[in-house]
């Protein structure tokens, strides 16, 4: 399949998810709020967020998937079974140990992540316990993942791509039945993060099985395939791991301020909507395809890969990053005010969502541009990237977040600021390293698409502007802020993609070629987009 139409299916199975996503979202912010409680049930999902995203679609993945491919093609399925089998044993024994001491020692853990509330015991308490719940959820979307990647290998992307919808599906269950007592849904849905863990992965190696992934039960050893893997995967652990500390780091500050972790939260979900449904997207379909042009030697076809994908992936962030700089106020209240929810929360939210608005590009890009290593089987550059850009988000972040509360504010958006400024860092050292070794020179029609992209997205984010500012204006036209937001972000985008065709950014007969079916070999399907947080 060409690029373009696997980014179509994975991206429109993923909005599915995100779209149930939002009802859970909706129903969260009804339920809890955004004070102590919100802040107690965010906490527990980072702590098994961090180690799924080492286990599942960070290290492992970015490892597996090419070593499978390439032992697919090269010496058959029987060869790719019996990788795929050990890779197995030996990641549910380790996310098994991890999930097993993570529980036992919660109580002490959460005395660093959760310093905050060391005085709140009932809220601490809580804090922990939900996290108690969630671990499981770590070995079974791990497990998920490794089956995801080999139906990628195979071209086979819809179970995987499906499977988040399970996550969302529960939690809007769990939440619709104890959303009028925040405590017991706090519970409840920690339960059903656990749950819907294992019917992904079921769902998934279900799907893995019809495709012709036949593993077998195999003890956990130190083959050399298991070798080869962990030492592929080590140097993106060691990345992922400087990543997922910085998150770490960012809660323990958050803490320091009631209701910051579930602000942060809310805003997240906002920026992750065009990270998830097109960065994640593109650099999954994107990265067996480059694994095999790399393979194949074809250097320009790898060029103009990424040329696509960077395009593509452009002419939908950059309109959804102008949103969040010109109406953050506007998008929260309308889509989040209710219930325990209120307007002084989306208000507050936004000082957080302005600043992951100028970062989403750089989040974006960096799935794109990470492929580019990975398929070279070169997981060492990024993870040099990587604890640059953890130190500077470390120290930026800690520097921001007191110097504001020191000025009398809230120091949380200073956190938000640290990110993208990370996050910039991090994509320009990969573009410096793909540039110098000859692997990535964008051609002039792309820059000129690009500039054009970005234009038009500034005109779309000049009329949003306009409308925050004649906020009451533009509901009372429209009846709520409901359907004025819907209407804003439906109308805005129609027009942003007429006048991108207008201009020349994107032509009819070019989308159709781009999602016209390549010739080639399987290979180029889909993974498993982002679990508690998709």
């Amino acid at each position: 399949m060409s690029l373009a139409r696997n980014t179509a299916v994975i991206g429109g199975l993923t909005l599915i998810s995100r779209l149930l996503g939002f009802v859970r979202d909706l129903l969260l912010a009804a339920a809890l709020g955004a004070g102590p409680i919100a802040d107690a049930f965010y906490a527990a999902l980072r702590f098994p967020n961090l180690f799924r995203r080492l286990f599942a679609e960070g290290a492992f993945s970015q490892a597996f998937v090419p070593v499978y491919s390439k032992t697919l093609a090269e010496q058959g399925e029987k060869a790719a079974d019996t990788l795929a089998s050990e890779a197995l044993a030996v990641l549910v024994l380790a996310t098994t140990l991890i999930t097993a001491i993570a529980i036992l020692c919660m109580p002490w853990i959460n005395l660093v992540l959760f310093a905050g509330y060391r005085d709140n015991p009932e809220i601490f308490n809580l804090a922990t316990v939900l996290t108690q719940i969630t671990m499981p959820y770590l070995i079974a979307i791990s497990a998920a993942t490794l089956f995801a990647g080999a139906l990628n290998a195979r071209g086979r992307f819809f179970a995987a791509a499906a499977a988040p919808s399970l996550l969302n599906i529960c939690l809007v269950a769990a939440l619709w039945f104890y959303r009028d007592d925040p405590q017991i849904a706090a519970y409840a849905a920690a339960v059903a993060v656990s749950v819907s863990g294992v019917l992904q992965a079921l769902w998934v190696a279900l799907g893995a099985r019809r495709s012709g992934v036949k593993t077998r039960p195999a003890a956990p050893a130190l083959t050399p395939n298991v070798v080869r893997l962990l030492t592929l995967a080590a140097p993106a652990a060691i990345a992922g791991g400087a990543l997922q500390i910085n998150v770490m780091i960012s809660q323990i500050l958050a803490s320091l301020e009631e209701g910051a972790i579930s602000l942060l939260n809310f805003a997240d979900r906002l920026y992750q909507l065009p990270l998830g449904l097109i960065g994640v997207a593109v650099g999954v379909a994107m990265l067996p395809r480059l694994s095999r042009l790399v393979a194949a030697g074809d250097q320009d076809g790898a060029r103009g890969a990424m040329d696509e994908a960077v395009n593509l992936s452009m002419a939908f962030t950059l309109p959804a990053a102008a949103a969040m700089l010109a109406a953050p106020t506007f998008l929260l209240d309308g889509l989040f005010s209710r219930g325990a929810f209120t307007e002084e929360d989306a208000r507050n939210c936004a000082l957080a969502l302005f600043h992951y608005g100028w970062g989403v590009p750089a989040f974006v890009l960096a799935k794109i541009y990470a492929p580019g290593f990975f398929a070279r089987e070169d997981t060492k550059a990024p993870m040099r990237f990587a604890l640059i850009s953890m130190a500077l988000n470390i120290v930026l972040g800690a520097i921001f977040f007191f110097a504001l509360r020191a000025s009398g504010v809230a120091g949380f958006p200073g956190l938000a600021i640290a990110t993208s400024v990370a996050a910039w860092a991090n994509v320009i050292l990969m573009i410096g390293a793909l540039s110098r070794a000859g692997n990535y020179a964008p051609s002039a029609r792309a820059t000129s698409r690009l500039i054009r992209i970005a234009l038009v997205s500034a005109v779309l984010g000049a009329a949003m502007y306009l409308c925050q500012l004649n906020r009451d204006a533009v509901v009372a036209l429209f009846g709520n802020k409901e359907i004025a937001v819907a209407v804003m972000i439906l109308g805005g985008g129609t027009a942003y993609f007429i006048v991108l065709f207008l201009v020349g950014a994107v032509s009819i007969t070019e989308v159709r070629a781009a999602f016209r079916r390549e010739r080639g070999p399987a290979g180029e399907g889909g993974g498993l987009p982002p679990g508690l947080d998709g």
